[in-house]
């Protein structure tokens, strides 16, 4: 009776207040919809810094000359104080770097606290908090703050917040399906990052004829919208909504004992997995180390890309921020597809290892050819471009949607269903303290060298690819003694039948 009463009070308010909902496939369609809008509005509020970079430092425009010959260009812009100086490239990176810093360290703990939290409720908290730091960040253009350390702070405590989201919602849409096409699902569900970035650029460049405010703010009031609806309607698992996996209707039963990520036969355990466990879990730390320089690569493109394509003469012009922002979402227009393709190849092959490096091998031609060609024209740049983001974003999504989420049930847990969220902030954790480091070095090598950065990615891209080779190794010796199994039982049965 305790129990049940406990499940009954977990209920989101809004399903308890309306009911009517007895289909799973409704329950999943619902936590699809309400995680891919919630973690659209992270990334939204995540990018805004990118686009919004620069008109707070309109400074000198390296241009892509061999010899890094420095080209000016108009503007009636002079930037915000302190960030229009010689320095504002370094202060911006500063501050990126701060705030991924503590998003890094903030992962880890709030993987810890998801898995013994009520997760509607935490990921309540995660978006409350970072539409508020994301607003007081905006706050400094009408308030006229030009101290450097405000913003540091408001970035640092909006990175805390931040951190709650992506170990949340992957938990939540783990514990709603299946493994069988897990990597599909997860990688159109994905594309929520993309989707978010997108969003979150061409809202904000919009948004700067109003002043840079602005950009900051719309998007806060959006994500306290979409907070209200995750705190009224998202239902955390099958467990909590009474449902029994294996029809697909609600439940008599007041405790299921399955759960339905978990292999036939395993019980559940409800013991939260320590941190130390889930390190040594199979998989886990290369997946983590592989994530670490994917990131890197990633981030730098979204903290930097808006910012490399105004600085850089394309077709021997210079493009107007607004329209080098909008630009720039052809990258994460190509991530949507990576991530999809990533995770259908995986899905056919069961090869989540092999799918991830060799994606990661065919970034390093994308991004040289990018750097050595995207200048020529805004068609060239275009194509490369979408290249480019389809092989970068591919494996990124894939290791921290449907590998994160397979590691987190892993056989070695013995049927404990309270390793996702923990699983997934190690992995995003430790990826996000390559994406703290990718953007900082670039806001200090790009002053001197575009190319040097890009050299610094093809480099964090084959570090990546490598990491995973022991586990590339494995798939492939599982996936040849499975072929040579089978061929032996097809010649025993060929041979029988001729008897």
């Amino acid at each position: 009776m305790a129990h049940s009463h406990e499940m009954t009070s977990r209920k989101p308010p809004g399903i308890r207040l309306f009911g009517g909902i007895t289909a799973l496939r409704t329950y999943q369609t619902l936590v699809l919809v309400l995680t891919f809008v919630a973690y659209t509005c992270f990334h939204m509020t995540r990018k805004i810094p990118s686009i919004v970079k620069s008109v707070l430092d309109p400074q000198t425009k390296l241009g892509s000359s061999p010899w890094g010959r420095l080209h000016t260009k108009n503007t009636l812009n002079i930037g915000w104080l302190p960030f229009n100086t010689i320095d504002g490239s370094a202060l911006l990176g500063e501050i990126d770097v701060a705030f991924l810093a503590v998003y890094s360290v903030g992962m880890f703990f709030a993987g810890h606290l998801g898995d013994r939290m009520d997760l509607r409720i935490f990921l309540t908290i995660g978006m409350f908090g970072t539409a508020v730091f994301t607003a007081l960040f905006g706050a400094g253009y009408w308030l006229n703050i030009h101290n450097f350390y405000y913003f540091l702070v408001i970035q640092m405590i909006a990175g805390l917040f931040q951190a709650i989201g992506w170990p949340s919602v992957v938990a939540i849409v783990g514990n709603w399906f299946g493994k069988s096409k897990r990597g599909l699902i997860m990688g159109i569900w994905n594309a929520h990052t993309s989707v978010g970035n997108i969003s979150g650029s061409l809202l904000a460049a919009f948004l700067l004829k109003f002043g840079w405010g602005w950009s900051f703010a719309i998007p806060s009031l959006i994500m306290v919208a979409v907070g209200l609806l995750v705190f009224v309607f998202l239902p955390v698992s099958p467990e909590v909504m009474e449902i029994d996996i294996d029809d697909g209707e609600i439940s008599s039963v007041k405790d299921t004992t399955k759960e339905p990520l978990l292999e036939p036969g395993q019980e559940v355990k409800h013991n939260a997995v320590g941190f130390l466990e889930a390190w040594k879990i199979p998989g886990v730390a290369p997946f983590a180390l592989c994530l670490f320089f994917s990131k890197l690569v990633a981030y730098t493109f979204l903290y930097w890309l808006p910012f490399y394509i105004s600085h850089t003469p394309i077709g021997g012009e210079y493009l107007s921020d607004a329209l080098a922002g909008s630009l720039s979402t052809i990258f994460d227009v190509g991530g949507v597809l990576g991530g999809v393709l990533a995770g259908h190849i995986s899905d056919r092959l069961n090869a989540r290892a092999v799918t991830a490096a060799s994606f990661m091998y065919c970034a390093i031609p994308a991004l040289f050819l990018y750097r050595t060609y995207g200048s020529m024209s805004i068609m060239w740049n275009i194509c490369l471009m979408f290249i480019t983001g389809m092989f970068v974003n591919g494996p990124y999504a894939l290791i921290t949607t449907a590998v994160s989420a397979d590691l987190g049930t892993h056989s070695s847990l013995n049927g404990n269903s309270r390793a996702l969220a923990t699983v997934t902030a190690i992995i995003d954790g430790t990826g996000s303290v390559g994406a703290a480091i990718g953007p900082l070095l670039t806001g200090y090598i790009s002053s001197s060298s575009w190319s040097a950065v890009f050299t610094m990615l093809m480099a964090a891209a084959l570090l990546a690819g490598l990491l995973l080779t022991q586990l590339v190794c494995s798939e492939l010796k599982g996936k040849a003694t499975s072929n040579a199994s089978k061929d032996v039982a097809d010649a025993q049965g060929t041979y029988s039948d001729e008897v």
